[in-house]
């Protein structure tokens, strides 16, 4: 494994009471307190421009910011080829296993990171689970993201997948409308689930494909919550095939497991929606992997 260039984290203090310790530990529980007092008593972090104390107490309006080292980031599939690009949008396939934006140990191997690298000022319009293949589309200017912003609110953008789901699904199409929400999780805190008193989120999977113990849908989202397709299948009695994270009911898994491990099959393949600049109508498809494909589909999509 290579090592990145680091990073550098800044954080503006919105109250006092706290030392610069207690902070850290409080705000940022991937590392506990005392990885946190070696980071400051090794000179990593600084408070307005000064080494503090770890046992300091902190003021409103200072700036707190840690220097994190270079680490070893987790390997990716970093290739996003280009689908379309104009002067003002750009859409890429993102592989699966890479990261839309940086979290979880991945800075560098990151979908936005490696856009950047030849368009430095592109911003993404929404984002894919790491374990999400497909198509994302960038803004490439300011005005061009605040309108497209705006058609994604008011839901007039298109999104379609393609989801493998256990079991074999008996009606040709389910409509779900399952709340989602925060619920609570062991290792989490909080994880967004299947929940009565979530926001309302509705999605509409259609079979494409019965397997001997599985089932090809295409999925068409209205709303877009967290893990929406992964909730709304499982709660549907469908969860994605090899998910270790939703069951039955669209409710995390009794045991451990995070948002981005894999093991599932889930795909965006289509966007249609309206040029920022021009108002025309537009349609970016990204070809499903082989698992994701009707017997006999070729990768254009059309029949043999």
């Amino acid at each position: 494994m290579s090592l990145n260039a680091g990073f550098t984290y800044r954080e503006r203090i919105a109250r006092a009471g706290a030392t610069v310790l207690e902070h850290l530990a409080r705000h940022h529980p991937h590392s506990d307190a005392a990885q946190w007092r070696a980071r400051i008593l090794a000179g990593e972090v600084d408070l307005d421009g000064r080494r503090p104390d770890p046992d300091q107490p902190l003021a409103a309006g200072q700036e707190l910011v840690w220097r994190r080292p270079p680490w070893a980031e987790p390997e990716a599939e970093l290739a996003a080829p280009v689908l379309y690009q104009d002067g003002s949008i750009l859409a890429v396939h993102k592989p699966r296993g890479l990261p839309t934006l940086p979290g979880g140990g991945f800075l560098e191997h990151t979908l936005i990171a490696q856009v950047r690298l030849a368009f430095p000022g592109a911003s993404p319009m929404h984002r894919l689970g790491r374990e999400t293949s497909g198509l994302v589309l960038f803004a490439l200017t300011p005005a061009a993201g605040a309108a497209l912003q705006a058609d994604w609110r008011a839901h007039r953008v298109e999104k379609v997948y393609r989801a493998l789901g256990s079991g074999v699904c008996a009606p040709d199409l389910l409509e779900i409308a399952a709340p989602i929400g925060p619920v609570p999780h062991p290792w989490l805190g909080t994880l967004f689930a299947a929940n009565p008193s979530g926001k309302p989120a509705r999605s509409r999977a259609e079979v494409l494909e019965r397997r001997t113990d599985t089932t090809l849908f295409r999925v068409a989202i209205e709303t877009g919550r967290p893990h929406q397709i992964r909730i709304h299948l499982a709660w549907a009695g469908h969860p994605l095939a090899g998910d270790p994270l939703y069951g039955p009911g669209g409710l995390p898994l009794p045991h451990p497991a995070l948002p981005g491990d894999g093991g599932y099959w889930l795909h965006a393949e289509r966007l249609a929606f309206r040029h920022p600049d021009t108002g025309r109508p537009m349609e970016l498809r990204a070809t499903p992997p082989p698992e994701l494909r009707i017997a006999g589909e070729d990768i254009d999509g059309s029949l043999d």
